[in-house]
């Protein structure tokens, strides 16, 4: 996830280390705050990997700034990664929402909706947070207030998200 967001950050435009950790840190929001320690060796990989670039530019008072782009390589990297999201990608909502984040650098619509069919095939299947043996349980089916909240509140989201899903895949055609 934090790769596809550093590359899909830079893929709109170039930027130093510390502006790119704040977006990456709206982007994920409380879920999973970046760190640097965390940010800055996953900077370093892709910049091996010749996926992004550094130069260095006069800091405004004092310290150079490292100014992050993206190469051609990352553009493609880019591309590749939204084409083919990891099933994780899919069905773990915070890595999804990166997905989507960047699924307009996907220039292609029907490599967008093939994106789109998988998280529709993956909220269509039935499933809860709670089970009797194998079998999902409803929140009409729960005494708990607080189990019943999150299953309520899940199935709102879910109808929310398949309703825009389906539009979005009838626009793309």
């Amino acid at each position: 996830m934090l790769e596809l967001a550093i590359l899909g950050f830079l893929y709109d435009c170039s930027l130093h280390g510390y502006e790119l950790r704040k977006r990456i840190t709206a982007l994920t929001g409380h879920v999973r705050p970046v760190a640097e320690s965390t940010l800055y060796p996953a900077i370093k990989r892709l910049e091996k990997a010749g996926l992004l670039a550094r130069e260095t530019q006069p800091g405004a008072v004092a310290a150079p700034r490292h100014v992050l782009s993206l190469t051609a390589d990352g553009r493609s990297e880019l591309r590749r990664r939204l084409a083919e999201p990891e099933r994780g990608d899919i069905t773990d909502e915070n890595r999804w929402f990166t997905v989507l984040a960047f699924l307009r650098h996907l220039e292609d619509a029907d490599a967008q909706a093939a994106v789109l069919r998988r998280r529709l095939a993956f909220l269509q299947e039935p499933a809860s947070f709670f089970y009797d043996g194998d079998r999902p349980l409803r929140a009409e089916e729960l005494d708990d207030p607080f189990r019943q909240g999150i299953l309520t509140i899940a199935r709102a989201t879910s109808r929310a998200e398949l309703a825009w899903l389906r539009k979005t895949l009838a626009s793309l055609g």
